[in-house]
């Protein structure tokens, strides 16, 4: 049963996108927690921000920032060996991304041409708003090591945009709430299938992954794992994804998490049984 691995996003998924709440999807984390199913949450957000939420849910599974910029392992996560990693504080870090610094640089230099304003040039308080995030979580959000959500005052600058920033090694991918400037060597497919064979050659087992998302930075991620989830936005529409096997959840939100988690563990249960 603990041979599956729980890839997800938060906002909008895990978490709801009005309230940032998961209270709904508890009946479902504390099944997998019950059942020692990794959790790996797989999201656009920072480490700092992510360490709060991970303290609050009580898991310490690897995490994902920063739409696959890195994932972090605690060390000593099951004895685990991983190769091509580097200590960061009580972490192994697999790093895809490129640096912050980079990124900045770039902004700052075309920030003024395409009228593209990113966290690093917003305050606090302006992200806060923007996002709807408490003072605290704006704060931890504004802490950035690999890509930077951005708006763009004019959509259609945005095919001009995506050829410059290529020249730099950067693209660009789309959020729930934000453009977001990420290394070009990176995306949350990628960094799943990382995890994935780094759990695989650890444990001398296959793995089944299910990922959950609702955004199209959630694509690369539904794109490679064995069950795909596509969570119901607030509006009742899905992001514009198909593929054989995708599942769409019949509510938004935590709820929706909940609900997909739910019939999947009584299926896998079914089948181990």
């Amino acid at each position: 049963m603990n041979r599956a691995i729980i890839f997800t996003d938060l906002d909008g998924t895990l978490l709801n996108h009005e309230d940032y709440s998961y209270q709904d999807a508890k009946p479902a984390l504390d099944k997998l927690k019950e059942r020692e199913i990794p959790i790996v949450i797989t999201t656009s957000k920072t480490r700092k921000e992510v360490e709060t939420l991970r303290r609050e849910i009580g898991i310490k599974d690897p995490f994902i920032v920063e739409n696959g910029g890195g994932i972090f392992f605690e060390k000593g996560y099951r004895n685990f060996r991983i190769e091509n990693c580097r200590n960061i504080e009580n972490y192994c870090l697999v790093q895809l991304g490129i640096s912050y610094k980079e990124i900045v640089e770039f902004e700052k230099k075309i920030k003024d041409k395409y009228r593209v304003k990113g966290f690093f040039f917003m305050s606090i308080e302006e992200i806060s708003r923007l996002t709807g995030l408490s003072y605290k979580m704006a704060k931890l959000a504004k802490e950035r090591e690999f890509t930077e959500p951005f708006i763009l005052e004019d959509e259609s600058k945005l095919p001009a945009l995506e050829r410059e920033a290529l020249k730099y090694g950067i693209k660009i991918t789309k959020g729930g709430r934000f453009y977001h400037f990420i290394g070009v060597n990176q995306d949350k497919g990628k960094a799943v299938l990382i995890t994935k064979e780094i759990f695989e050659r650890n444990e001398g087992e296959k793995f089944l992954t299910v990922g959950l998302g609702d955004s199209k930075n959630d694509i690369p991620m539904l794109e490679v794992v064995d069950i795909p989830i596509l969570i119901m936005k607030p509006d009742g529409s899905f992001e514009n994804f198909e593929r054989k096997g995708l599942i769409r959840s019949k509510y938004p939100g935590s709820k929706g998490w909940n609900q997909v988690i739910m019939e999947i563990l009584d299926g896998l249960q079914k089948d181990f049984n």
